[in-house]
């Protein structure tokens, strides 16, 4: 029961929603991100090493098993896609390179504000009787 009463407070707090929030918004940079290398990154750079596709490039374990008489596949092959995992580290490295310019600007910006010097303290009661002792013998 005290385990549902703080989830309660938990998502009551907004936590949640930030973090729905986040997950939705990582997923679609995540694509945004996918889409600009498999899209845009690689293919330039498979065409400058002689117009090769990365995700073609695989290693093949074991030969796809097909039937003489009728040309179907019994058993798909067993490829090591070698391609597409560069592919995706490349993916990779941009998300995260991505990611860390994001929590680096923000870091930099609480650094900011811890920065700020704080206003200055308001006068103490001492000061303040002082200050009022000191203009009722002037007004004398």
């Amino acid at each position: 029961m005290k385990m549902l009463k703080e989830f309660k407070e938990f998502a009551v707090k907004g936590n949640m929603i930030d973090l729905a929030v986040g997950i939705i918004i990582g997923a679609a940079f995540g694509k945004i991100i996918a889409s600009l290398v498999s899209d845009l990154i690689m293919p330039p750079i498979g065409l400058l090493l002689g117009g090769m596709n990365f995700t073609d490039i695989h290693i093949t374990m074991k030969d796809a098993v097909v039937d003489p008489a009728t040309g179907k596949i019994l058993k798909e092959a067993v490829n090591l896609r070698i391609g597409n995992f560069i592919q995706v580290l490349v993916d990779f490295t941009i998300i995260a390179f991505s990611i860390f310019m994001i929590v680096k600007a923000i870091a930099k910006m609480q650094r900011n504000k811890e920065q700020e010097p704080p206003p200055p303290p308001g006068p103490t009661k001492d000061q303040e009787l002082l200050t009022e002792i000191r203009d009722l013998l002037k007004n004398k």
